[in-house]
């Protein structure tokens, strides 16, 4: 099948970008990597009036850091990212999680901001949003400039805060710190396909107690998913006093998994629960060994 007819635009300034989608009142699509959308367009399952084209904006790629936090601008490259030489230091299981982001063909044109952004709720971008506090810079021509956590950025699936006239110009993760261990474990069919069960994050380490847990599920329920209760019970306890087999009970009570024809959601909690309770015992374990 053919895409529909549509107007292509490529803009070169994020506002000249900013003004096609507020004149377009909604039936603007944007591409970036096009991964996604290339085979809805095929099988006109999207069928925008114009098709913006933000690949050739200026800016709109690279990565920075700072001591406090990385900014990955929306338009970059996947593959890029990983390739980064201080991203597996200063963003470490943003570098797991990313190696598992579909194949490394797909890598090559796929960007960061399109995968936060599509709000896949088996992919490992956003859910790593999600878990390490990330921040989402969005701008529109006639609001300017506004930060949303990543955890209020899902409403459900590929349904976001995000409005017709906003564009995603940035993702900002905050560091955290030489002491903080990762915590990632996916569950697939097969590599390069999405998560049956995902779970990705950070746990801080100070002085032998958790000082600050950042946790999040994918393939689990109709959003990115934080755990919010086992991160609670994570925080103030020491090394030696954690049973991950009760914090991984916690961790499942916040989920909403469902049943597909890949998976049933018993199957989902089931090992959702195992690579829990495994994963985050063998990080601390490290840490204990190293201490």
């Amino acid at each position: 099948m053919k895409p529909a007819p549509f107007d292509y635009v490529a803009p070169g300034t994020v506002a000249e970008a900013l003004d096609v989608l507020a004149e377009a009142g909604g039936g603007a699509t944007l591409l970036a990597g096009g991964q996604t959308l290339m085979p809805l367009l095929a099988l006109r399952m999207s069928q925008p009036f114009i098709l913006v084209d933000v690949n050739r904006i200026e800016g709109f790629r690279g990565i920075s850091h700072t001591a406090e936090s990385t900014r990955v601008a929306a338009g970059t490259r996947q593959a890029v990212a990983l390739a980064d030489a201080e991203m597996k230091g200063a963003q470490p299981v943003f570098n797991l999680a990313l190696s598992h982001v579909g194949h490394y063909q797909t890598r090559n044109r796929g960007t960061i901001g399109g995968s936060v952004s599509l709000g896949e709720p088996a992919a490992e971008m956003p859910a790593t949003a999600v878990a390490l506090g990330a921040e989402i810079e969005i701008h529109s021509r006639d609001r300017g400039t506004r930060r949303v956590k990543a955890d209020e950025f899902y409403l459900g699936p590929y349904m976001t805060v995000l409005e017709p006239d906003e564009l995603v110009t940035a993702i900002h993760y905050p560091r955290w710190g030489a002491d903080a261990v990762t915590v990632f474990r996916e569950v697939a069919q097969r590599p390069g396909d999405f998560a049956l069960v995902g779970l990705v994050g950070r746990v801080a380490i100070e002085g032998g107690k958790i000082a600050r847990a950042g946790l999040a599920w994918f393939g689990m329920g109709p959003t990115p998913i934080k755990a919010r209760q086992a991160e609670q019970a994570l925080i103030g306890t020491a090394l030696s006093d954690i049973d991950p087999r009760g914090i991984a009970e916690l961790a499942i009570a916040d989920t909403d998994p469902f049943t597909d024809h890949h998976a049933t959601a018993h199957y989902r909690r089931t090992v959702g629960r195992r690579i829990f309770a495994r994963t985050l015992g063998e990080a601390l374990n490290i840490q204990q060994a190293a201490a």
